[in-house]
């Protein structure tokens, strides 16, 4: 497939002193958006260089920990991931937070709405406690971190995510202590989920 010029995005560009984009060529246009940015960058001698990258655009997200204070646990989901299994992951099958895109919702709607898609626990107070870029050097996404109490008696269905969109989703329960352990033996090896994993265990909030 022949790339797409894309000239009417140019004058929505960031620039900066060091920074001036020539250039977008949109690469693919099927899930998400792969972009090739062409550019001057100003280098710390003062030369100018034409460079050229590839950024993944996908939106922004949101991610939970969910915990419950009384019996010391937090909910994970386990789906498949294909990124992850066709890099050598033995089945595909990840251990994670409840997480998603934004959509055009602000993060605390979005992670309110993935976290009861996902698990069937409607949450109403949540907690922000860091954002950040998960892979800069390809990914536009920037990540925003909760983190929110439940109880039994918050969940209002069963979870899952959707069928229509593939989503095969189980909640797994455990305690902190077991999951920080499932970190250690390599059970765990997704970034968000074991940053806020982390988080909660420095902060103490369980």
């Amino acid at each position: 497939m022949p790339k797409k010029k894309v000239q009417s995005v140019m004058e929505n560009l960031p620039g900066s002193d060091r920074v001036r984009i020539e250039h977008v060529d949109v690469l693919s246009d099927n899930w998400y958006v792969l972009r090739k940015y062409t550019y001057m960058y100003r280098r710390r001698d003062g030369t100018e260089q034409r460079q050229a990258r590839e950024a993944y655009d996908r939106g922004n997200g949101a991610v939970i920990l969910l915990h419950d204070k009384e019996r010391g646990t937090i909910l994970l989901t386990r789906q498949f991931r294909l990124p992850a299994f066709v890099s050598g992951h033995p089945d595909g099958m990840l251990l994670e937070l409840p997480a998603g895109l934004l959509d055009d919702d602000d993060p605390t709607t979005a992670v309110r709405r993935e976290a009861e898609e996902e698990t069937g626990y409607r949450i109403k107070d949540v907690k922000e406690v860091l954002s950040c870029y998960m892979s800069p050097g390809a990914v536009t996404e920037q990540l925003h971190f909760f983190t929110a109490e439940y109880t039994p008696a918050d969940r209002v269905g069963a979870g899952g995510g959707h069928l229509g969109e593939g989503e095969d989703i189980e909640v797994v329960e455990v305690t902190l202590q077991d999951a920080l352990a499932m970190i250690d033996r390599g059970e765990i090896i997704d970034a968000k989920t074991i940053i806020l994993i982390y988080h909660a265990r420095l902060k103490e909030i369980i």
